[in-house]
């Protein structure tokens, strides 16, 4: 049975890209007698608010969209990425980083450092020490290096059956939790669509990217490998992507100015964009 889920983050109103993303996985599901999935992804809590998580499913509901119960709410799910995370310090697959943003930067522009990737290792082999022990890092790294020694290259399929296989430089030091969020966009990800049963992930090509490290993850984790659609993006007509925090044109403000929800999915899965709208991939 396909399993599929729109997983967005309460953290303004959804756009057109959330209803082309949404729209997609709802049909792929239903079209196959399969279930349609909502996660609401609020571990971010300084920038996620109530009144968003309202708005989704309004919006979800103007496009004539229904999902199968239970909503799954990462906020109330902690206790499961501890448990994901507890397994691979146990196994000695993740490292303490003290390093913040500032120092990684720093260390990247510096002479030594290398520009082409977005941590240096700086922490992942720093000797114990009872003064660093004693004090709470900033974030907890998954040691890729011998993450790889137990498991090869992950693959992946995508719809249609096309084969994918990572490369070494797309698997790095990826940061599994901080100080300030109790799991990552990776780590949660994978242990959310496992406990929802996802065969089918369907989300934008911008993040198939990040399907090498939670492919690794997954393997890692024991956890079911789903088959991947990553869609193109809709986009402003000049380029520009949508962006909650560059003000897109809100779902809500299309239903205030007469748009028909039930048309405009329609649409989207024809194909179709309101004007001033394109496609592009990734």
């Amino acid at each position: 049975m396909i399993v599929t889920r729109f997983a967005p983050s309460p953290s303004g109103r959804l756009h057109l890209g959330h209803a082309f993303s949404a729209a997609i996985g709802h049909a792929k599901a239903r079209q196959a007698g399969g279930k349609f999935r909502l996660r609401i992804e609020d571990l971010d809590q300084t920038r996620c608010k109530p009144e968003f998580v309202a708005g989704i499913t309004e919006d979800l509901r103007w496009l004539g969209l229904d999902w199968d119960e239970p909503v799954l709410v990462q906020s109330q799910r902690t206790a499961a990425y501890q448990e994901a995370l507890d397994d691979l310090k146990a196994r000695g697959l993740v490292f303490a980083c003290f390093c913040t943003r500032a120092n990684i930067a720093q260390s990247l522009t510096a002479p030594h450092g290398d520009a082409a990737t977005s941590y240096p290792g700086t922490c992942r082999a720093l000797p114990d020490d009872p003064e660093r022990r004693a004090t709470s890092p900033h974030s907890w790294r998954l040691n890729s290096g011998k993450a790889l020694e137990l498991t090869e290259l992950p693959t992946w399929t995508e719809v249609g059956g096309k084969q994918f296989q990572a490369r070494a430089i797309d698997i790095g030091d990826a940061i599994l939790a901080r100080k300030d969020a109790p799991a990552s966009y990776h780590l949660s990800c994978v242990v959310d669509d496992a406990a929802s049963g996802v065969t089918l992930v369907v989300r934008g090509a911008d993040l198939r990217p990040s399907t090498p490290i939670q492919r690794l993850l997954q393997e890692l984790l024991g956890l079911p490998q789903p088959t991947y659609l990553h869609h193109p993006l809709v986009t402003h007509e000049d380029g520009r992507r949508l962006a909650k925090r560059e003000l897109a044109p809100t779902l809500a403000a299309m239903r205030e100015s007469g748009v028909d929800g039930l048309e405009l999915d329609a649409d989207l899965l024809a194909g179709k964009l309101p004007l001033g709208f394109t496609f592009r991939e990734g």
